[in-house]
């Protein structure tokens, strides 16, 4: 009851779910991120007492109870909402943010061409959520990333925690069947500096409860 009761009270800012970065107005670019994870912890932050503001990309889950919810499109309008919420004493980014937006947004839809073959798309970084959280002026006592990798999870989380300077990252493997992305269950391993906590496998409501209590742990 301790961990729990650690964060009653607090703010938390949780983003989820994917972003979807429009090609035209019929395309876009987007992952296979359900928001299930982000979800599941905006909802045991919120039963646990927090005063839980919940940045949703495009996904189709009801809104958890006691959950404050802004739903965005793109990594600039995720971004945009993310910081419009500090202070905050935690945030924790289990969206799957976009890495590249198209340069250009085509006014109609693209159309096929006789005599071409393909086409070249121009691409451009995205702000990056996590980082700019961790170095803002208001950051919060807090900040907890995720880091989806297909490979080497455990290089790509340490590198990430120290180039975005968080305190948590919370890395899991997808591509796994039954496990990560549009999955009921996940596995995750918590990394922070000097320490690391293996969670999982299990259903991600109950990895939402575990990971808070090292959150609040962390507090």
């Amino acid at each position: 009851m301790a961990a729990a009761d650690a964060l009653a009270g607090l703010r938390i800012v949780v983003s989820a779910g994917p972003t979807y970065e429009d090609l035209d107005p019929v395309r876009f670019i987007g992952n296979r991120s359900s928001g299930k994870m982000g979800f599941a912890i905006a909802a045991a932050a919120a039963r646990r007492g927090a005063q839980v503001l919940l940045v949703a990309g495009p996904v189709a889950l009801a809104t958890p109870a006691g959950v404050q919810r802004v739903d965005v499109r793109s990594a600039a309008q995720m971004h945009d909402a993310v910081l419009a919420g500090l202070p905050a004493d935690v945030y924790v980014g289990a969206a799957a943010v976009a890495d590249f937006t198209p340069r250009q947004v085509a006014a109609g839809k693209i159309k096929k061409r006789d005599g071409e073959d393909g086409l070249t798309l121009e691409l451009v970084r995205t702000r990056d959520i996590l980082a700019d959280v961790a170095g803002h002026a208001r950051r919060p006592r807090l900040v907890v990333g995720f880091a989806a990798e297909t490979d080497s999870v455990d290089s790509n989380a340490r590198a990430k925690l120290v180039k975005k300077k968080v305190d948590l990252i919370a890395a899991n493997r997808v591509g796994v069947e039954g496990s990560g992305f549009e999955s009921d269950d996940n596995a995750l391993v918590v990394y922070w500096n000097g320490g690391e906590q293996a969670l999982g496998p299990a259903p991600k409501t109950e990895l939402a409860d575990r990971l808070l209590d090292l959150v609040a742990e962390r507090l």
